[in-house]
């Protein structure tokens, strides 16, 4: 029977599949006329939905009652902010060429750009807090309202691809729908206790 230490690696090698396949699509010449727009796009469409992904653990914990999904979350959720440095690094490096002043003028003029390092400077306490030391350190109630900001890094994310999209915006709009019940579901659970305390 697989132990849970396995099926860490197991996931940890499912999560690295979209960037083999975008590093093989590279090298194989399957990215299309602009490789260095695919890149960046697709990394930065990887780190939403793994963070969407990490969103639903909780969820399916509750419907399920399988306490041990709690235990993937963290990896996966690293894993959103490994596919966002990824993102941020093609863009800073292959679009802008490490260019601050560029970098700032980008900033400054387009607002999805904007939104995108919002959303990424956010996520930043999220994974230095990540470990087992940072919770203990921090405390379980003030861990818990910090990884709060999960959910703007969401929402921010949700925005930031809705914008860059010029025409077909099914998929972000897709996204922003499970976003909504994903946020909903939490609102709901979060009631629903708050009233059996008071009865």
């Amino acid at each position: 029977m697989i132990n849970i230490g396995q099926l860490k690696v197991i996931l940890f090698i499912v999560c690295l599949l979209p960037l083999m396949f975008l590093i093989w699509g590279l090298f194989a010449d399957q990215l299309g006329a602009n490789p260095i727009e695919k890149l960046t796009r697709s990394s930065g469409l990887w780190a939403l939905r793994f963070l969407l992904i990490t969103l639903c653990i909780t969820p399916l914990r509750w419907l399920t009652h399988i306490n041990q999904l709690i235990r993937f979350r963290r990896m996966l959720g690293l894993f959103a902010f490994f596919y966002a440095f990824v993102h941020m690094l093609l863009y800073l490096g292959l679009d802008q060429f490490f260019d601050v002043d560029e970098i700032i003028r980008d900033i400054i003029k387009r607002p999805f750009i904007t939104i995108g390092f919002i959303s990424f400077t956010a996520l930043l306490p999220l994974v230095i807090t990540s470990t087992n030391k940072m919770v203990k350190r921090l405390g379980g109630k003030r861990w818990r309202r910090l990884h709060r900001l999960t959910y703007f890094v969401a929402m921010a994310s949700c925005i930031h691809f809705l914008m860059l999209v010029k025409a077909d915006i099914r998929e972000p709009v897709i996204y922003i729908i499970l976003l909504t019940v994903l946020l909903g579901m939490r609102l709901l659970r979060h009631y629903q206790q708050k009233k059996l305390v008071s009865n």
